[in-house]
């Protein structure tokens, strides 16, 4: 029976096998398919808890920095970045509104788009943790206007044109890899230029508190400074600050060659520290084509406290005066992005203003940016209130860098310079009193007779330009006379 059945069928098992080998390539292909898609599975949590500004998933497995999509019936998605976790529950902090969420809410982790690889294969770990954050848009399209911190246009001049996404967080230049700093940046600010000279490639903080005039010093080195592109970040600064700054301080002038990144006061502190970020990166972009940057944040302060905010609501533990210590960690993080790139690539020169609570100079944030720092100009309040404008303290200020940039003749002008300021101001008093008499102090008498001079070296009108070759001439003029 069994051999007759044989020869009936003889070719049975073989086309069994047939199929089954055709089964097999079949759901290869399908495999293949899905390969070529890059369409992974996607993973859904869900959300448990809003307390405060965070809100808190389970089941979602992503990296810290990794976006995702909070969807509600009924509801717009609202985007929130992963700040942290506990066990099998995610943190994440909404970059909008929280109008609408409710218990039971789908977090989904939001695919960041292809984008091209740009070092070696040994840097491939890294791409790979590049690519799960935001990318945004970047380009010379972006010259002229003023975006928030998704890159949104808000000076309804229409869609931005000529741009093109990439990585928000960018891997940091190998320090031994920067050009040093050797070459002096004319920032058209007399004060600046004569005592203070600022090297390209150069971080330094303008250090003041509130109303003393530092938006108008950042105009001012907006509209003179020699640069190719200027990076205007407002961060954490009131709305109504962010279009007079634009219109009455920035000018036609500046704001040609300039893109500002607005992330006002009562966006969600998320936002404010990512507009941060973006208006670094953007700098970045123009720097490594070759260009020089002129890099202009107001303020460092506000980005602290919104760190701040992040960290305490999910639980960090404050150390000094309220501030966790991931926002000393974080201000070095921002900073170093700045300054010279590789060799024959272009530069970033970053002016930060550190606000002074209560004009104290001994504020956590002030004394923590004065460490990483290239350069502290300190803006008075006293001189402000004089008419004293720019309100710079020079014996208070100093450029770490002057003596890498400046001449042996300009620097031996600009300490005699600071060395009859500090007389001067010393005997304060006692010319006030009327007790001064001259003929006992011949350095004094010196100060007391060039003061005036000093102080018109150091005003300046808003509207008037003061080249570096001309400020250090008559500061030479000045201290030979």
């Amino acid at each position: 029976m069994n051999t007759a059945a044989t020869r009936q069928h003889p070719t049975a098992p073989d086309e069994r096998l047939r199929s089954r080998s055709q089964r097999w390539q079949r759901y290869l292909a399908d495999l293949q398919g899905y390969a070529a898609l890059q369409q992974p599975l996607e993973t859904v949590g869900t959300l448990l808890r809003v307390t405060g500004l965070v809100l808190e998933a389970a089941g979602v497995r992503v990296p810290v920095g990794s976006v995702c999509e909070v969807h509600c019936p009924g509801q717009p998605a609202v985007l929130a970045e992963v700040v942290g976790f506990s066990g099998d529950r995610a943190f994440l902090m909404p970059m909008g509104e929280l109008h609408g969420l409710a218990s039971g809410a789908r977090v989904v982790p939001r695919p960041a788009p292809a984008s091209p690889p740009r070092w070696g294969a040994e840097n491939h770990a890294w791409r790979r943790s590049e690519d799960r954050g935001l990318h945004l848009p970047m380009g010379e399209g972006l010259l002229g206007r003023v975006v928030d911190s998704h890159g949104h246009p808000l000076d309804r001049m229409g869609p931005l044109e000529g741009v093109h996404t990439q990585p928000l967080v960018r891997r940091a230049i190998n320090a031994m890899d920067r050009d040093p700093v050797r070459t002096p940046l004319d920032t058209g600010v007399r004060a600046i230029n004569a005592l203070l000279t600022v090297g390209r490639g150069q971080r330094i903080g303008l250090f003041a508190g509130t109303g003393v005039g530092k938006s108008v010093l950042l105009g001012m080195m907006a509209r003179y400074t020699a640069a190719d592109v200027i990076v205007v970040g407002l961060i954490g600064e009131r709305g109504r600050e962010v279009k007079e700054f634009i219109e009455d301080i920035l000018e036609d002038e500046g704001r040609a060659r300039s893109v500002v990144v607005a992330a006002p006061a009562d966006a969600p502190p998320l936002l404010r520290m990512q507009g941060a970020s973006y208006a670094t990166a953007i700098a970045e972009h123009f720097r490594d084509r070759g260009l020089h940057v002129l890099l202009l944040m107001d303020s460092l302060t506000r980005y602290a406290m919104a760190q701040r905010e992040i960290a305490l609501a999910i639980g960090e533990p404050p150390a000094t005066k309220g501030y966790p210590p991931s926002c000393f960690a974080k201000l070095p993080q921002l900073v170093e992005r700045s300054g010279n790139g590789m060799a024959g690539q272009g530069s970033i020169t970053a002016f930060y203003t550190v606000l002074s609570e209560g004009d104290d100079p001994q504020d956590p944030i002030a004394d923590a940016a004065r460490g990483i720092l290239d350069g502290h100009i300190v803006l008075s309040r006293e001189l402000a209130e004089s008419g004293h404008f720019p309100a710079i303290d020079v014996e208070k200020s100093i450029s770490r860098v002057m003596t890498a940039v400046a001449g042996r003749e300009h620097l031996q002008s600009a300490r005699r310079m600071r060395q009859l300021l500090a007389k001067v101001n010393k005997a304060r008093d006692l010319i006030q009193l009327g007790a001064y008499q001259p003929g006992h102090d011949a350095e004094l008498d010196l100060a007391v007779k060039l003061q005036p001079q000093m102080n018109a070296l150091l005003q300046q009108d808003m509207h008037e330009s003061a080249a570096l070759d001309m400020s250090r001439a008559q500061l030479t003029r000045l201290m030979s006379a």
